[in-house]
C-alpha cells in the first residue's frame, strides 16, 4: 500500500502506529533520521510494510546544519524548518525530497491494473494534477477514483481534467454528481432508494441520492464494512 499526502501534520504517521503498521516514509534512522533517495527509487520492502509520501513535506522535517534533509521528533529542535516545496533547481545528486516523491507517484502510476483512490483532495494543486493527468493518460490499465466531499461544481479543475482532458479513466465521485467516462451525471437509484441509502457513503435526501464517500468519515465506513474491521 502506498499513500501520497498533501498535508504537514502528523496525523497518517499517528493513524498509522496506533493500528500497528509498519510503515516506510523515505527516512532512515532513529536520532537524526535523514532522507535516503535511494531507498525510495531502489530498495523492496516487505509486502505488508505501507509507504507514506508527504509530496509537499511536513512539520517535522528540517535542514540540518550542513543542508542534510532530516527528520526529528521534536520539530522546533531543528535549525531551519523545511516545510514548503523548493521552486530551485537541484542537481541528480541534491534534489530536494519534493522531487524525490513527485518522481515515485509518477513511478506509482505506471503500474499496470493500477487502482488508485484520492480522499480529500480537491485538485487545486496544478503541479500534482499534471502528474496525476498525465500517468493516467499513459497507462488506460491504471484507474482513479476521485472522491470529492462538496458537489462537483465545487471542483472546476478536477471537473476540467476528467471531462476535457486525455484521461478518461479518471473517475470523480461528487455528492451530486459523477464524472466516468467523460459523460457527466446525477446519481440515481436503479430500484428501492431505501436499500441503497443502507450502504456506506450512500445518503438519501429529499427523495434524491447523494454519495458522500468524499468525507472520509463515510469512505472509512465503507472500508471497514469491505475489511470486516469496525475499528
Amino acid at each position: 500500500m502506498e499513500i501520497f499526502t498533501t498535508n504537514y501534520d502528523l496525523l497518517a504517521e499517528k493513524a498509522l502506529e496506533q493500528v500497528g503498521v509498519p510503515y516506510f516514509d523515505g527516512f532512515v534512522g532513529a536520532y537524526n533520521a535523514f532522507f535516503d533517495i535511494q531507498a525510495i527509487e531502489e530498495d523492496p520492502l516487505p509486502a505488508r510494510w505501507a509507504r507514506l509520501w508527504k509530496l509537499h513535506g511536513s512539520i517535522n522535517w528540517g535542514l540540518s546544519a550542513s543542508d542534510r534533509v532530516v527528520r526529528k521528533p521534536n520539530p522546533d529542535g531543528i535549525e531551519r524548518r523545511l516545510i514548503h516545496p523548493s521552486h530551485l533547481k537541484y542537481d541528480e545528486s541534491r534534489r530536494m525530497p519534493y522531487l524525490a516523491l513527485h518522481d515515485r507517484l509518477r513511478a506509482v502510476l505506471k503500474e499496470p491494473d493500477l487502482v488508485v483512490v484520492t480522499c480529500g483532495y480537491s485538485f487545486r494543486d496544478e503541479h500534482l494534477n499534471e502528474v496525476l493527468h498525465e500517468g493516467l493518460a499513459r497507462n488506460p490499465s491504471a484507474v482513479l477514483f476521485g472522491l470529492l466531499f462538496d458537489e462537483l461544481d465545487a471542483y472546476p479543475q478536477a471537473r476540467r481534467l476528467a471531462v476535457e482532458g486525455r484521461a478518461r479513466n479518471l473517475l470523480l465521485l461528487a455528492r451530486d454528481q459523477a464524472v466516468i467516462g467523460g459523460a457527466v451525471g446525477a446519481w440515481q437509484a436503479v430500484d428501492d432508494p431505501e436499500r441503497a441509502t443502507k450502504i456506506p457513503g450512500i445518503q438519501l435526501a429529499s427523495g434524491a441520492i447523494k454519495c458522500r464517500l468524499g468525507d472520509f468519515e463515510e469512505f472509512a465506513k465503507l472500508l471497514g464494512e469491505l475489511t470486516g474491521k469496525t475499528r
